[in-house]
């Protein structure tokens, strides 16, 4: 941790960027050093020390990235507008604009809290995305400035090292590591890790100690037994024996619920090389010389990750038949492995490589904009956050298409998943799946080296349920987002409708144009929005008629009925009323109720508010010396004997084969107010063989009303027959089951 004593001086913040650059602009970085020096004065920091080793530090992180002057300065300066007297104005005048447009967003980001009300956790999240694609060394900035706030967190309160702790772990480190960025990301891991369980952290570093020090001496044995047989075949190549990190370990066990004696990778070896063709003759040599694991072996150079990470991993079997892991890879690879996306061209010749450049080269920065591209839409900033989060944990599966193009997805992903990586019109038409050949259900997991063909359909809807299979941002997205706009489809074609017959009510012709010109006086930026409105409700289809005709009036009371045409009483041809009960010949009372359980001389009836259903797990509710009451599971009318365990009796069907009873339900109907509509209702539910108890009839506006109906039904299969055929007639707006 830097003091006064050992702060960085200005010449070696100039010396560490000129170790890589050597035309660094020597000037510009001691302008930086001695305006933020200036800028921040006296002030302190937690730990005591001068507020100005803060900056110096996380400018001193990005050196070893060996990032460009203009990220160097923003560093140095990234807390001056913030928290001294200086503004954007003032830097753009004395830096340029481009590290004003740097420093100014990297503000705007230490004023977001992430770890927050999910709400607006998840819009600042926003934030700090659109801020790192608009330029994305604002990202390194923030993740080095992120790195040195944990290594010197012990000095803040408890509550504070929890929630910043908790940040970390769930936003930077999995950030980091989607750029490709695993040495920052295993820092922050460990340093959060500390802080969020330290016991198992001390646990864990303790073990690990033991291992190395029992095993110290096998390690050097077989990197010296590498290196020899790699000179032998004449191979140039680095050999660097290595220990899994406690996070890493704590987080495999946690996930495939093991002990740590059950970890067979906790030691493994980085082989390096100059060339891609080295590196598969490094895995010859070693294949030849030890027995591989089968299923160990992947080619992240043929395909890399996302993050842009490339390596060749395999298991063999080496000395002392103990399980050796290595990674093999060139030496360029290392570099991007270890430092991401700052391993790219951003710096090159004095000038930052632009986005298309980087876009070209990194993938990682591919999936930045891909992620962006997200905001545009308008999901909610819960949903991209959640969204987002998934993409951050990458465990990946290599797919194909039949015409070999490549798919990379997470681990558990679908054929679901796999259509929207595709396309997201391929996704929202797919109705089936072949992989390698055979037709596969939809929810299937892809494994390594599938080939996948999509099925598809066009017109066809994604169903709601889809969004339970995927595991992949995009899939969940484009679903909820098609799903909604399949409900504000049927609203618009329900609200046309319900306007048309408005019109033609009112004698005046109807053209979805003369509509549009009305919009300003109904609010709304379009005509389906208008015609969504009218079918959700929102909207009386009177008061539609009125702005596109001003001069049409109707005599109407609030809450009251629109005109009805000549010869009519009133809704559906019955007479007016705030709320109509039908009561309808039923089919006489059951002399026996076929449930088993029940024995003694009380009588046995039905829930009075939507009684129950051979279909349903029911209960009986006994009320002691007049009768027993037989509900559904499900009927909220159950809490009222939540406190009276000794009234519950375990009951449940007792039907014979081809044995034809009725029994009671009742359904909740919104339809439009139309003649005909209570005719189509009531002939769907005969049609269907049910028979009609009662109808309740209530105002709710004046385009729609409500219909309670008591129904005589078989079975739940022949309820969910009714209410599906109910759902498919335009004149039905909503159906559901009531039960209390």
């Amino acid at each position: 941790m830097a003091s006064k004593r050992n702060m960085m001086r200005q010449y070696e913040l100039v010396e560490r960027v000129r170790r890589y650059n050597p035309h660094a602009d020597e000037e510009l970085l001691d302008r930086a050093y001695v305006y933020a020096m200036r800028a921040h004065g006296a002030q302190m920091r937690a730990s005591g020390d001068p507020f100005f080793s803060h900056p110096l530090e996380v400018a001193a992180i990005l050196t070893d990235l060996k990032l460009d002057d203009a990220t160097i300065v923003a560093a140095v300066l990234h807390d001056t507008i913030e928290d001294t007297d200086s503004t954007r104005e003032e830097i753009d005048r004395v830096f340029g604009p481009d590290i004003g447009r740097l420093v100014e967003g990297l503000t705007k980001l230490k004023r977001l809290d992430l770890v927050s009300k999910r709400a607006v956790q998840a819009e600042n999240f926003r934030k700090l995305l659109l801020a790192i694609a608009a330029d994305v060394r604002v990202l390194l900035v923030k993740l080095a400035d992120r790195l040195h706030n944990m290594r010197t967190l012990h000095f803040m309160p408890p509550e504070k090292q929890q929630r910043i702790a908790e940040e970390t772990l769930d936003i930077y480190a999995p950030l980091a590591g989607r750029m490709g960025m695993q040495t920052m990301r295993d820092e922050l891991e460990e340093l959060a890790f500390r802080h969020l369980m330290p016991q198992a952290a001390v646990t864990i570093k303790t073990r690990l100690d033991e291992l190395r020090e029992k095993n110290g001496k096998i390690i050097a044995s077989v990197e010296q037994e590498l290196r020899d047989e790699l000179s032998a075949r004449g191979i140039e190549a680095s050999v660097e024996g290595r220990q899994k990190l406690p996070y890493s370990i704590w987080r495999k066990m946690e996930r495939k619920s093991i002990a740590f004696e059950q970890l067979s990778d906790i030691f493994g070896f980085r082989v390096c090389v100059n060339k891609v063709e080295d590196c598969y003759r490094v895995i010859g040599v070693v294949h030849t010389k030890w027995p591989s694991v089968p299923g160990r072996f992947k080619d992240y150079i043929s395909t890399p990750k996302e993050n842009d990470y490339r390596s060749i991993h395999t298991t063999v079997v080496g000395p002392g038949r103990q399980r050796v892991e290595l990674q093999v890879r060139t030496h360029d690879m290392n570099d991007v492995a270890r430092y991401g996306i700052a391993a790219h061209a951003l710096y090159k010749d004095g000038r930052v490589a632009d986005r298309e450049a980087l876009s070209r080269e990194s993938r990682a920065y591919q999936w930045l904009q891909r992620t962006i591209d997200l905001l545009a839409e308008g999901d909610s900033p819960e949903e991209f956050l959640e969204h987002t989060k998934l993409e951050l944990f990458p465990d990946q599966v290599f797919c194909f298409t039949p015409k070999g193009v490549l798919i990379a997805l997470p681990r558990g992903a679908t054929p679901i998943d796999f259509a929207y990586a595709v396309h997201t019109d391929v996704g929202n038409s797919a109705v089936g799946a072949k992989i390698n050949g055979r037709i596969a259900p939809l929810g299937s997991q892809l494994e390594n080296g599938d080939e996948v063909e999509i099925v598809r359909a066009e017109g066809q809807v994604p169903p709601a349920v889809w969004e339970k299979l995927v595991v992949t941002g995009k899939a969940r997205a484009a679903i909820r987002r098609a799903t909604r706009d399949a409900v504000k489809m049927q609203y618009i074609n329900l609200g046309r409708q319900i306007v048309t017959r408005a019109f033609e009510r009112a004698a005046k012709p109807y053209a979805e144009d003369k509509l549009k010109a009305a919009l300003p006086r109904l609010a709304r930026a379009g005509v389906e929005d208008v015609l969504a409105a009218v079918g959700r409700g929102e909207i009386y289809s009177g008061d539609v008629v009125k702005a596109v005709y001003p001069d049409f009036s109707e005599d109407r009371k609030p809450g009251a009925q629109p005109p009805r045409p000549e010869g009519e009483d009133g809704w559906f041809g019955l007479p007016k009323a705030e709320s109509l009960v039908f009561k309808f010949p039923g089919r006489g009372e059951q002399d026996a109720l076929p449930i088993h359980g029940l024995s003694g001389d009380l009588p046995v009836r039905f829930a009075p508010n939507g009684g129950a259903v051979p279909g349903d797990r029911i209960v009986a509710i006994l009320t002691p010396g007049k009768e027993i009451t037989i509900y559904p599971i499900q009927s909220p009318d159950l809490t009222a004997f939540d406190d009276q365990p000794e009234r519950w009796l375990d009951v449940r069907w007792d039907l014979e084969a081809g044995q034809k009873r009725f029994f009671p339900a009742r359904i909740l109907v919104t339809a439009i107010n139309e003649p005909g509509t209570l005719g189509t209702i009531a002939t769907v539910i005969g049609d269907m063989g049910a028979n009609i108890d009662t109808i309740a009839i209530n105002i709710i506006s004046p385009d729609f009303r409500e219909m309670i109906i008591d129904i005589e039904i078989a079975d739940l299969k022949h309820l969910n027959g009714v209410v599906t055929e109910l759902r498919t007639k335009p004149v039905v707006s909503k159906v559901e089951r009531v039960n209390g």
